[in-house]
């Protein structure tokens, strides 16, 4: 019997063990947060408080996102990944019995919140770039959608659960939960034995690391339109986890098992939606199924602003839901199809790093707009804000080609042009951190053709930036009009030897489509190491 589409990623046995302990893991991540969220509305029930709770755990996503992605990309993810794990499970514990002591101050919920969610942002871009490594491509794009499976399904479950053992147990239990669920990722870690990662070269820094991929991710326009259209999605239906405890308290005139039944509905939703989403790909484009959940998420959180009714406001979350998985994943899958393994961890982070930020800006600002004018006028403002914000950025096209492959140079492509090797006598400066490394490449093109030239080194510069180049600039000879230069810089002699092993298929094509505009021969390429300072 065939799995359904939507569950094919795990006939891979490794992919399925790990994906079962991250979906405990998520199970008990939506424990905690419903028993701090509820927990706070009983230690200071003033909206901003509540919905700082939110905002705590998602600010260290934005703090650490991006040293975090640096070290998974140059350590044993393994071994980060149980680290991770180790720290969440003794935050939890602490925050258990602090809370069954009575020992807990409003200020300690958020303090102890922070930590785990300091723990989440290491987890976060290593295993997103674990993931790839865990299937064969074909695979991928349907992994990434049953993370979000998985995620939604412990939303639907996680919530609930944590509900009723407030109500029976109190908050306390929520989080000894939460250390439970967590023990049981750590265990399936230390059994899994990944493949060992073989490295020609010296393992990168972590300051040097973190600029590179600052610099891969500022020069990838697919990475660009899926930060972008994230943070304006996930800006605005935040208000969702800033809101929801006193949505529900007050608003509703309900208590902690309704809070978790409303948080379960929405899981509902995306789930449903999740299984839908494979055969919403192959019918819509990543921009229309955005769009398409922007609008939906701004109907769900409108249909809550006016409910004063547990039914429509379970409707309304019920299509929140949908609209979060369906813009989630699809903005997940843009932004690592637009990452080479070298770099994914690091510009997975900057991914993470900017809607977890405009996550904790839009909780903090949803709940100043409950204090200040009420709960259901916060919601309608930021629904409005969802639907007007999603027209105004529909012009980012998610759609870019994948820089991992897909682009092969033609047959008769001219070769790249590669500098002349290192003299002997020179060959003692060019050390793993010797200094800056000046590249150049000279071109004798036709006159004739120079708008298209200039218009294929746009890309080129692009190629090179996301390579490591600190700067790039390309110079045109004024006595000679078919003579170009074209130079970069990177860090250290290591960087320079680096360039190639991150260059993808469509990096090579767009090198070799300049190389095609030299008149004769090939450019000349040459290499000059700083000496003087």
């Amino acid at each position: 019997m065939s799995l359904p589409r939507a569950f094919t990623p795990l006939r891979h046995a490794t992919f399925r063990m790990l994906w079962i302990a991250t979906l405990a893991s998520n199970i008990g991540l939506w424990i905690q947060n419903t028993g701090a969220g509820w927990l706070m509305t009983i230690l200071n029930p003033d909206p901003m408080m509540v919905s700082l709770v939110q905002a705590a755990s998602m600010l260290p996503v934005f703090l650490l996102a991006l040293p975090a992605g640096a070290l998974a990309d140059i350590i044993d993810r393994r071994i980060f990944l149980i680290g991770a794990q180790a720290w969440i499970l003794a935050s939890s514990l602490l925050l258990a019995l602090l809370t069954a002591t009575d020992s807990l101050s409003p200020w300690g919920l958020l303090a102890l919140t922070f930590a785990i969610g300091a723990g989440n942002a290491m987890n976060f871009p290593a295993w997103a770039a674990t993931t790839p490594e865990l299937l064969p491509k074909e695979d991928l794009v349907g992994a990434i959608a049953l993370n979000g499976i998985s995620f939604n399904i412990a939303r639907a479950v996680g919530p609930a659960v944590g509900g009723f053992a407030i109500a029976f147990a109190g908050p306390e239990a929520a989080f000894v939960l939460n250390a439970v669920c967590f023990l049981w990722l750590i265990v399936v870690l230390v059994v899994w034995k990944p493949e060992a990662r073989h490295q020609r070269m010296p393992p990168e820094h972590l300051v040097s690391a973190m600029r590179a991929g600052l610099r891969f991710v500022r020069a990838t326009p697919a990475m660009h339109a899926a930060i972008l259209r994230s943070c304006v999605f996930f800006l605005f239906t935040a208000a969702i986890w800033g809101l929801m405890p006193l949505f529900v308290r007050q608003q509703l005139g309900l208590g902690p098992e309704a809070f978790g039944l409303m948080l379960a509905a929405m899981g509902c939703g995306a789930v449903a939606a999740g299984f839908g989403l494979p055969l919403a790909r192959a019918r819509f484009s990543r921009d229309q199924l955005v769009f398409g959940a922007s609008l939906l998420a701004a109907a769900g959180m409108g249909i809550l602003a006016v409910s004063h009714h547990w039914a429509p406001a379970i409707f309304g979350m019920v299509m929140f839901g949908a609209a979060w998985i369906c813009a989630g994943a699809t903005l997940s899958t843009a932004a690592q199809l637009a990452c080479p393994s070298w770099v994914r961890a690091r510009a997975i982070a900057i991914y993470q790093l900017c809607f977890f930020g405009a996550m904790a800006l839009g909780s903090a600002f949803a709940g100043w707009l409950g204090g200040k004018f009420g709960v259901a006028p916060g919601l309608g403002v930021l629904a409005a804000g969802s639907a007007v914000s999603a027209l105004l950025v529909r012009g980012w096209h998610l759609d870019h080609g994948a820089p991992s492959g897909g682009v092969q140079m033609a047959p008769d492509a001219p070769p790249i042009p590669k500098p002349a090797a290192a003299a002997a006598e020179l060959r003692g400066l060019l050390h793993e951190n010797a200094n800056r490394v000046l590249e150049v490449v000279r071109y004798r093109i036709d006159p004739a053709r120079r708008d298209e030239f200039l218009a294929c080194m746009k890309d080129v510069r692009l190629v090179r930036l996301r390579g490591g180049a600190m700067l790039w600039r390309l110079y045109e000879d004024v006595a000679n009009p078919d003579l170009y230069a074209e130079l970069w810089a990177v860090e250290t002699w290591t960087e320079h030897l680096r360039e190639q092993g991150r260059q993808t298929p469509e990096d090579r094509a767009a090198l070799a489509a300049a190389a095609a505009f030299q008149q004769a021969g090939a450019p000349e390429a040459a290499r000059y190491v700083n000496v003087l300072h």
